[in-house]
């Protein structure tokens, strides 16, 4: 069986921290990371206990969002709505592994392309998706899907 997340116990000692400390947005913010995490655990046909690299990827994706209502927001001209969602994602991030450089991208790319090609020749588009996972695996939440995947098509088509 998977070990449970640090990360999870993590937020809740800091969703505590800042009740305690009556940091309004901070608990709010992780009361929400907690409860995705918790709807993520209950979804499907069984429950199951999240581990490390779940946690992160649904941290990653409520980051997205956040990042995606903020950039709404503020072409809608409502600007404290935006600011607001991007103080969240700010909170969140503080939870996501480091995020890779475009060189240590580039590197990682690399090796999921030698990876699929397996000592055979080089992978063309049709191998697109299989280097685009090679690569997410090692990723392992250091990058954004997208920058990842538009790596690998400037890598595969050049």
């Amino acid at each position: 069986m998977a070990e449970p997340a640090e990360l999870k116990q993590r937020i809740r000692t800091d969703l505590t921290a800042a009740m305690k400390s009556r940091d309004q947005l901070v608990t709010g913010t992780l009361r929400m990371a907690l409860a995705a995490i918790t709807n993520e655990e209950v979804a499907g046909t069984s429950a199951k206990e999240l581990t490390d690299p779940d946690v992160v990827r649904v941290l990653t994706r409520e980051v997205k969002k956040r990042n995606e209502s903020a950039e709404v927001y503020a072409g809608a001209g409502r600007s404290e709505l935006a600011d607001n969602e991007r103080a969240e994602a700010a909170i969140l991030e503080r939870y996501l592994p480091q995020q890779l450089t475009d060189a240590e991208l580039t590197d990682l790319v690399d090796g999921a392309v030698a990876e699929v090609a397996g000592g055979g020749e080089q992978p063309g588009m049709k191998q697109m998706g299989q280097v685009i996972k090679a690569a997410n695996d090692k990723a392992a939440g250091r990058a954004d899907g997208k920058r990842i995947a538009d790596a690998v098509k400037q890598r595969l088509s050049g």
